[in-house]
């Protein structure tokens, strides 16, 4: 992947765009999806639908969280390292003065019902804006016969067997692999019945 030399967005734009979905979404990676699609394919045009849903694969499969990983990927698209540095910051910034702030003060109000409430509210929220992303992801990962069957084989696989997330993935790359290679040599097999 190499960055985007003719582009005009400035290092301010990419540290103020992700700084502005750090501060402003919660729940972690998966629930701050949504908004990184919002401002990054349709807003400000940095990437494709397509584009967007292979930084997301590629980010799950290189260590840390997701946001941040997918901030850096788009940073670094449009600015090269320059731009990945200032996303990377821009995304990570709220959370640290965030939760410096939060981790102050918080062992004084854990017991607080309001806390406690409150935090069983944020709790449901979460739930529902990972739900939205599992959703949209699946709407375009699942495309056809050969990608349900491939997510259910792995969704039993992750359930049954419990298995590690990270080889969840290799697996997932694997089998993508292996259904790509068949079905384009299926694909040439009938170009060339049809050529003789």
């Amino acid at each position: 992947m190499c960055y985007n030399k003719e582009t005009k967005t400035s290092l301010f734009k990419l540290f103020f765009t992700f700084a502005s979905i750090g501060a402003l979404t919660f729940g972690g990676g998966y629930a701050m999806l949504p908004f990184l699609e919002r401002e990054v394919v349709a807003k400000n045009q940095w990437a494709s639908e397509t584009q967007i849903l292979d930084y997301y694969s590629l980010s799950q499969c290189t260590p840390g969280i997701i946001a941040v990983n997918v901030s850096t990927f788009i940073g670094y698209k449009e600015r090269g390292i320059k731009g990945a540095v200032a996303a990377t910051l821009g995304m990570i910034f709220p959370s640290l003065i965030i939760i410096t702030a939060i981790a102050a003060i918080l062992s004084n109000f854990s017991d607080n019902i309001y806390v406690v409430r409150a935090f069983s509210g944020i709790r449901v929220a979460v739930c529902a804006l990972i739900l939205q992303s599992i959703i949209k992801l699946s709407n375009k990962s699942i495309i056809d016969k050969v990608s349900l069957l491939i997510f259910i084989l792995i969704l039993i696989t992750l359930f049954i067997f419990k298995i590690s997330t990270i080889l969840i993935v290799v697996i997932g790359i694997v089998v993508g692999l292996i259904s790509s290679s068949l079905l384009n040599r299926s694909d040439r097999n009938k170009i060339d019945e049809v050529n003789n």
